[in-house]
């Protein structure tokens, strides 16, 4: 008998409210209304979670990073990043996907389908 090995991504989407499959995706992470938490379990959309976001005062744009560091966050899908995030999303052990599509559903498909770049250092933004 062999052992079945099931592969479980846990990632998160910056998205507008009211957050889910369909909503839009948002442009900028830290200022995003939510995010939309999707379980991945062997290329499957499982469970789908919205997480309101961390304001952006305190702790600013790493706010956001602890904040899914605390929900077992495995990657997430974003359509720029600064420096000093990126760096933080890279300690905690997020991995960092630049996106496609309009709203989350069609980000989350192209992830399972591997069409989803991770972003490094020379990807961040410079503002």
């Amino acid at each position: 008998m062999t052992e079945q090995i099931i592969t479980k991504t846990r990632i998160a989407i910056p998205s507008e409210l009211p957050g889910g499959l369909q909503a839009r995706r948002s442009g900028h992470f830290g200022r995003c209304d939510c995010f939309t938490m999707v379980d991945v379990t062997d290329g499957q959309v499982g469970e789908v979670e919205i997480l309101h976001n961390a304001p952006h005062t305190e702790g600013g744009c790493m706010a956001p990073v602890l904040l899914l560091a605390e929900h077992n966050v495995d990657a997430i899908v974003v359509d720029g990043i600064g420096g000093r995030p990126l760096m933080g999303f890279n300690q905690v052990g997020i991995a960092v996907h630049a996106g496609v599509g309009g709203d989350v559903q069609t980000t989350v498909h192209a992830f399972i389908q591997g069409g989803l770049p991770v972003v490094g250092l020379e990807g961040a933004c410079q503002h």
